[in-house]
């Protein structure tokens, strides 16, 4: 992979923050936008802004059919069988929202969660694979049951063969930790659930992005991830789910293009994946992140999928990798610094969560994240929406660099030199 020509790509790396060259290393977080998504939102508004699934002119017809090559697209990014497998949400929060309202008031007996049904979750989940949970939990009587960690940060798959019993229902499992980076088997966790019964459902926020991904391979029966993470806008998401699962699940939201007949008395569903998109879609979202061609003319309105594709998902999973075996020995080498997660880069992605401790003391890392930004250096600092895995920790939170296509050895090697100067000099 050609990093050099991949940032010339990428217009926002060529600003000074500070006065200083922009570091972008806050991936995890949210990712840039190349040029090539930033020209299909452009083009999208300018020649074909129209509603979906309502117009018969041709603004209509062409804006229906290019978010539905969207869908298509995005399935076969993910190894789906086909674009009715794909919902477009808001974000990873939305869908796994939609997973749990849905499965809470079901319509079908096999789905729906009863009181003492068990929930198996990991203490390393971001909130919004937590918080839906516990929803569940205080107005639906559903059981949670949780997961820890061994010491190295990986989860204690003996600990999670013993939380899956004959009452649990539902396995949820990010299969990156935002905060360790770690690389979580989610196909044997999947098998463990699936040999109890119960379905599985991968937080894929931190994973999709960066590795390739195919759900078969994963063996999960729901899998979420946002856009926001993997070169598209902000305000678009994924939920895959097994056909025959959505098939038979209540919509989450009611209203307009979710419906096929209304009528005082009620009203029946859409065919999928339009039962679970009610309302106004995020049309120019949809396509920025999946890519489109318009059949007519042939123009191509290139979306983040496309443009990964186009680098080779492995290709992006190697350059991730050597990044962060460069900036863990970099780290290393500062003395103060404490690393969280596992060493190896095989069992990691491109996310290093660390904290600096001086004379016995954590220093607070917004302090240090704030030192980095004074050098141009965007890093996250805090508990980053996983404050269980912060108690487990035992801290309150820590810094944060996440690395993307775009990243470089040189930025690192810039990075390590700055914080190598923070901990010495600038930290009393």
């Amino acid at each position: 992979m050609d990093v050099e020509k991949v940032r010339e790509d990428f217009p926002i790396l060529q600003r000074r923050i500070n006065g200083k060259p922009l570091i972008y290393f806050d991936n995890a977080a949210t990712t840039q936008r190349p040029i090539q998504v930033l020209n299909t939102i452009q083009t999208f508004y300018t020649l074909f802004n129209a509603n979906v699934h309502r117009s018969s002119h041709t603004l209509g017809r062409e804006a229906t059919e290019l978010y539905e090559q969207a869908h298509e697209n995005v399935a076969r990014f993910i190894g789906a069988e086909d674009e009715r497998e794909i919902v477009f949400v808001r974000n990873s929060t939305e869908a796994i929202n939609l997973v749990a309202y849905s499965l809470l008031f079901g319509e079908s007996e096999g789905l729906r969660l009863e009181p003492g049904d068990e929930v198996v979750l990991t203490i390393m989940e971001h909130h919004s694979n937590l918080v839906p949970w516990q929803f569940l939990r205080d107005r639906g009587g559903v059981v949670l049951r949780f997961v820890g960690l061994n010491d190295d940060g990986r989860l204690d798959l003996e600990q999670l063969q013993r939380q899956v019993t004959e009452k649990t229902k539902l396995v949820c499992c990010s299969h990156v930790s935002n905060v360790l980076g770690v690389i979580n088997a989610v196909s044997e966790i999947g098998r463990i659930a699936h040999e109890a019964g119960a379905l599985f459902l991968v937080d894929g926020a931190q994973s999709v992005p960066h590795m390739p991904i195919d759900v078969k391979e994963l063996g999960c029966d729901f899998l979420a991830f946002s856009g926001h993470k993997m070169l598209a806008p902000m305000g678009i998401g994924v939920l895959y789910g097994r056909r025959e699962l959505l098939e038979k699940m209540t919509p989450f939201l009611y209203g307009g293009d979710m419906i096929t007949d209304v009528k005082l008395e009620g009203a029946t569903w859409n065919k999928l994946p339009w039962k679970f998109e009610a309302g106004t879609a995020n049309v120019c979202g949809g396509i920025a992140l999946g890519g489109a061609v318009e059949l007519k003319s042939g123009q191509r309105l290139e979306g983040a999928v496309d443009y990964l594709q186009r680098i080779g998902m492995e290709e992006v999973r190697a350059h991730e990798r050597e990044l962060t075996e460069y900036a863990l020995a970099g780290l290393r080498a500062i003395p103060s610094v404490r690393i969280y997660g596992p060493w190896n880069s095989d069992e990691r992605v491109g996310v290093i969560a660390f904290n600096v401790i001086k004379r016995g003391e954590l220093i607070d890392p917004h302090i240090v994240a704030g030192f980095l930004n004074d050098e141009g250096i965007a890093v996250r600092s805090g508990g980053h929406c996983a404050y269980p895995l912060a108690d487990r920790l035992g801290v309150a939170g820590t810094v944060r660099i996440s690395f993307y296509i775009y990243n470089t050895k040189d930025e690192v090697d810039r990075f390590v030199e700055v914080l190598g100067d923070i901990v010495r000099r600038r930290l009393f």
